[in-house]
């Protein structure tokens, strides 16, 4: 195992193939309907036949809803730490006593203490290099709080675990990628959240993510404006020429195709989303209220910018139809795919990008004996 920085983080990296990749799954809120489309992924679908699959919860909790959805005889593998896991097994490591009470369709502070230790499990063995990525079903903020967690929502407690000091919530589909500059914010604090500062460093992830993890070789960005009209120059508030422009011109200046400010109300509906690799939102509903109108049930939110991978289907605990068997399994298999194929690209840009550091040391040796040799690098230069 080797030591590579990325995106601003050290972090152990290892040449990784598809069969051999490891995903961890939190299970998310017990009395919502997270184990369910889990279980109808990975049982019922077998969509993760080439990885290796670990759940973290409750070996009674997830037979407990796998009767709910069906009495298909199903073989767990109960495990007491990721290196026992089995790539033909459903995995199981048991983060908390097996006697819990679950009360489907209601938030408790029980399944929050459930949904928390599980979390706090998996993300101990991410930031380990235990698991290669993980995937985390839903959770219900009232049921996290009333279980003393705080924070207020995965994206938040992963980037602190991982003491990062931005991250980039990107919400993911087939044909959108949409980042927030804000996230879990109300909406009388996000003006003065707006900083250049902020605007520039949400830039700066994107690309970076885009490039690394979505191999998009020069990404183009669109920056949608704060203000109605992106401001309107100045008629209807002065953020968008004195914030979000000036911060778009300096990451141009860094070389990132970054563009905008656009008026938000128009930029989907005229299909100007099509033309960009990225989108960021100045907040959240103005970047997801567009993107699950035209994404929703197959898109998945990504924490871009962490050392490690985490994936998460782009719907709730949907508490009004848990344990009734109705829940749609495609946003939850899209979250596993997408965290395979990210810890695949990112492993190919670092062995691409470790290649290109030794033909570059190799040029400089040669140059150094006087031997007139060129060796060409990986990566165009920047």
């Amino acid at each position: 195992m080797r030591r590579a920085t990325f995106l601003g983080h050290s972090t152990h990296s290892k040449s990784i193939k598809m069969n051999n990749i490891t995903i961890g799954i939190s299970c998310g809120d017990i009395n919502g309907i997270g184990l369910e489309v889990v279980l109808k992924a990975l049982a019922i679908k077998n969509a993760a036949p080439a990885y290796t699959t670990i759940i973290y919860g409750s070996t009674k909790v997830v037979a407990y809803h796998k009767n709910i959805i069906t009495q298909e005889n199903i073989q767990f593998h109960s495990v007491q730490s990721a290196s026992e896991a089995l790539p033909d097994r459903i995995n199981i490591i048991n983060c908390w006593p097996d006697n819990v009470n679950i009360t489907l369709g209601k938030p408790t502070d029980l399944g929050g203490k459930c949904a928390f230790q599980a979390l706090e499990r998996a993300v101990k063995d991410l930031r380990a290099g235990e698991i290669d990525a993980l995937v985390t079903a839903p959770i219900n903020k009232k049921a996290m709080q009333m279980a003393d967690f705080p924070f207020v929502g995965h994206t938040e407690y992963i980037a602190h675990e991982f003491k990062a000091k931005e991250s980039l919530m990107l919400m993911v589909s087939d044909t959108l990628r949409v980042g927030l500059v804000t996230n879990h914010l109300p909406i009388k604090e996000v003006a003065a959240a707006i900083t250049k500062e902020r605007v520039l460093r949400k830039i700066l992830i994107m690309a970076e993510t885009l490039r690394v993890d979505f191999n998009v070789l020069r990404p183009t960005i669109a920056v949608l404006g704060l203000n109605p009209h992106a401001g309107d120059e100045g008629a209807i508030g002065e953020e968008d020429d004195s914030i979000v422009r000036v911060a778009i011109e300096e990451a141009k200046a860094k070389g990132i195709l970054a563009f905008g400010p656009f008026p938000a109300d128009g930029f989907f509906g005229s299909g100007q989303y099509n033309k960009y690799e990225g989108i960021l939102a100045m907040y959240h509903d103005q970047g997801l209220v567009p993107f699950k109108a035209l994404s929703f049930g197959a898109g998945v939110n990504y924490t871009a910018g962490l050392a490690s991978v985490r994936t998460s289907p782009d719907h709730g605990t949907a508490y009004d139809i848990a344990g009734k068997g109705e829940a749609d399994e495609s946003s939850f298999i899209k979250a596993l795919f997408l965290a395979a194929d990210i810890v695949r690209n990112r492993n190919e840009y670092l062995d691409m990008h470790a290649n290109s550091l030794e033909r570059r040391k190799q040029k400089t040796l040669l140059s150094e004996t006087g031997e007139d040799e060129v060796v060409e690098s990986v990566f165009p230069e920047e």
